[in-house]
């Protein structure tokens, strides 16, 4: 990988956006090591680059392994936010979309309102963050269903996403549940098309009516699914390195983030869980200039992208699109 510095401050200076980012999987693994440095080792197998995992449920394994020592209040959840969000300062991220696991609150008992007032509370100036709760496909027929119920009724809850093991089916349950969010003003989003095929992104798209599809990378398998989710204006919300790790593509050459994007879909890149993938939004960026052979216009897209999609003022969409126009004539 050659450098070019002038490409790593074009990439610095981008004002970006983080679209899936699920807050137990962002645990900066330096407050295990403060913690626990015996039991936490500074450079555990895991978090190397050139690990790959064998299977999802390995990586959910280590990711809750970790998540779940760390995340036993809501103050080690205000803890946690507000060195991920510091960072994500650090590096001209000015949006995130984020998630808290629902099922969280059943394992430690910690109220859900609670979690959600904890990681807003985390927020510093200049960033602007939105919390969704994700939930496993068969969240309703356990002793979340009184919360999941009166999800749409929270003022401070961004949106609703389903997540876990894609190859679970997704239940008749979450049709009104994702239809009553959508009616209160809120977004809703199913992560599909990681590893199950093309046929989860046209169902996430045609049965739950959403748009905002969390990976929906192997859409690329089936044009009309393609076609259909660019018809209907969906976002996927992509994490190349994540994707590499899991094994779902074996490198960012192989990628289909460029064929999406040129089939008209609008595509972001976000990190899924930096824990497990020891990356950074700078990283993904730059992994694609170098792997994948983006251009800055292409990465200036990939910005673009994300603020088409931000739940902000359009004041401030319209300020940071322009502040990516600049660069690029720059």
């Amino acid at each position: 990988m050659t450098a070019d510095p002038s490409l790593d401050a074009f990439i610095w200076a981008l004002p970006k956006t983080e679209t899936h980012l699920h807050i137990e999987g962002a645990l900066p693994y330096s407050l295990m090591r403060a913690m626990d440095p015996h039991t936490y080792p500074a450079d555990p197998a895991f978090r190397r680059k050139s690990y790959r995992y064998e299977t999802f449920p390995e990586f959910e394994r280590i990711l809750l392994s970790h998540a779940q020592v760390w995340y036993t209040s809501p103050e080690r959840y205000y803890e946690a936010a507000r060195l991920i969000f510091a960072e994500h300062v650090r590096q001209n991220v000015r949006y995130v979309e984020t998630s808290f696991h629902l099922h969280m609150t059943e394992v430690l008992g910690i109220p859900a309102r609670e979690i959600l007032a904890a990681i807003r509370a985390a927020v510093p100036p200049g960033l602007e963050v939105r919390v969704f709760t994700g939930m496993f496909r068969s969240a309703y027929n356990g002793p979340l269903r009184p919360v999941i119920d009166t999800l749409a009724d929270w003022d401070d809850l961004a949106g609703v996403d389903l997540h876990g093991i894609e190859r679970m089916p997704t239940e008749a349950w979450s049709v009104p549940i994702w239809r009553r969010v959508r009616d209160a003003g809120k977004v809703t989003k199913c992560h599909a098309g990681e590893f199950d095929g093309a046929h989860r992104v046209r169902e996430a798209i045609e049965m739950l009516g959403v748009l905002r599809i969390q990976h929906g990378v192997r859409a690329i398998e089936d044009p009309e699914v393609v076609r259909l989710a660019a018809e209907r204006g969906a976002t996927f919300d992509v994490c190349p390195l994540s994707n590499i790790g899991l094994g779902v593509y074996p490198d960012l050459a192989s990628h289909p983030l460029r064929r999406l994007m040129q089939a008209g879909i609008n595509c972001t890149v976000s990190t899924d869980d930096p824990l497990s993938f020891s990356n950074s939004i700078i990283e993904e960026y730059t992994a694609l200039a170098h792997e994948a052979g983006f251009s800055r216009a292409e990465l200036a897209q990939v910005a673009r992208n994300g603020w088409a999609v931000a739940s902000v003022p359009e004041a401030e969409r319209r300020l940071r699109l322009s502040e990516i126009d600049r660069l690029v004539a720059s």
